[in-house]
């Protein structure tokens, strides 16, 4: 039996994953009373989301949380789902983060000039609140799923775990961001035939002239450049993700050479009816525009070496290992020996439980840096919150110490006080 829920807290934070701990770490700086409420338990998405192969696709010493850097043996490593796991509750009780873990967050709401937030254990008030859960809510499976045989299992990537999980025969994985081209490989390195639907997600070098790609695009500045900055502007956050892997020590992930191993490489999916797929005809386009960005990268990072005189081993460019032969357009899927499907096509946003005006026209919450147009109502942990690192344990407590500076600030200047500096 634990003590029942106060009747008011200063803040309220919804979530405990990296973005609420983070929040969490700021109020307490601040000495501002809260609490974090967590429906399942922390890190529950690194926990229960995330295959039995998973590892980071970022080096581990972009793990920066909040006066709690990663401090393991191999910072150009990447840690495996239970490291994560644990390197996420480490931080927790390092914070001593007030979290009840089990409370889902039913409802919040304005209440005389705060807000109410209606739970699982009961009614809270707060003088403000923070939103720290992401954009990934709902798994999302296209209504065409319903055209496949109904003897075929089907499951979204995030219930995915190994591929022991899925009947013997040829799995068809959906979706080439950075989820579907690690699922595939998982498949494809335990003798699984497979089926990969390719769409428009870019890909990665992982090693280029000595170093992790990533150490140069830090060097770069691009996990600091900000929204407002990015040619594409807001719409960057749409974008996926570059694929590649920490797995075994980190590697690039080629489709072609996986193509060259007996992986079955398609276009993008434009139906399912009757058991059998449409396929549209832009595989090659696919592949060819996705190593386009590899080589631009590397182009990149050559002009960062020349520029600034550096020392560095020559590094060779991406040429195709592979080209796609006579493009397949329609496929039967029992016909093929297909009998597992994974959709690895993204989540959808569920925001209908915040009852309040602070979503843009495309459903997006509309804040700058995480402060929205409702006073006292913030958001963290989002892709490209502000920057590229926004999304990763790289930034994610920077942004949390913004809209805590903020929030602080707001409270001193209504209480009369001096306001906090604010975080630039």
């Amino acid at each position: 039996m634990r003590a029942p829920l106060p009747i008011h807290h200063s803040v309220v934070v919804i979530g405990g994953g990296q973005a609420g701990l983070s929040a969490s770490y700021h109020l307490k700086r601040h000495g501002i009373d809260h609490v974090v409420f967590e429906k399942n338990r922390i890190a529950h998405t690194w926990r229960s989301q995330r295959w039995d192969a998973f590892c980071l696709v970022t080096p581990n010493w972009q793990c920066q949380l909040p006066d709690f850097p990663y401090a393991g043996p191999e910072p150009h490593g990447f840690m495996p789902r239970e490291e994560i796991v644990a390197y996420v509750e480490a931080f927790a009780r390092r914070t001593g983060v007030p979290v009840r873990e089990g409370v889902a967050v039913t409802r919040v709401a304005r209440r005389d000039e705060g807000f109410l937030v209606e739970t699982s254990e009961g009614h809270v008030t707060a003088d403000a609140v923070i939103l720290a859960v992401s954009a990934y809510h709902i798994p999302k499976i296209p209504a065409m799923a319903a055209g496949a045989p109904k003897g075929i299992v089907q499951i979204h990537s995030s219930a995915y775990k190994n591929p022991d999980q899925l009947p013997s025969g040829k799995i068809l994985v959906i979706g080439s961001g950075q989820s579907g081209c690690q699922i595939a490989e998982d498949l494809h390195l335990a003798g699984r035939t497979v089926h990969l639907v390719v769409g428009s997600a870019p890909r990665c070098p992982r090693f280029y002239r000595g170093r992790d790609a990533v150490d140069w695009l830090d060097d770069l500045g691009q996990y600091e450049m900000t929204v407002e900055d990015h040619p594409l502007g807001e719409k960057v956050r749409g974008n996926a993700n570059h694929y590649l892997t920490g797995r075994g020590g980190g590697r690039d992930i080629d489709l072609r050479r996986f193509a060259n191993e007996g992986m079955v490489l398609h276009g993008r999916l434009t139906g399912i009816e009757n058991g059998r797929l449409t396929l549209a005809d832009d595989l090659a386009r696919n592949l060819d525009a996705a190593d386009a960005v590899y080589n631009g990268i590397c182009a990149l990072i050559d002009r960062h070496i020349a520029e600034k005189a550096i020392i560095a081993p020559e590094g060779a460019h991406y040429s195709p290992v592979w080209q796609p032969g006579e493009p397949v357009r329609s496929l039967d899927l029992e016909a093929a020996g297909i009998t597992g499907i994974i959709w690895s096509t993204g989540f959808r946003s569920d925001w209908s439980w915040v009852d309040l005006p602070f979503l843009d026209e495309t459903g997006y919450p509309a804040h700058r840096r995480g402060v929205t147009d409702v006073q006292g109502l913030y958001v963290v942990g989002m892709p490209w919150l502000w920057t590229w690192g926004s999304g990763r344990f790289l930034s994610v407590g920077r942004d949390a110490g913004f809209v805590v500076d903020h929030l602080a600030a707001l409270r001193a200047n209504e209480m009369g006080s001096t306001p906090a500096r604010m975080a630039v």
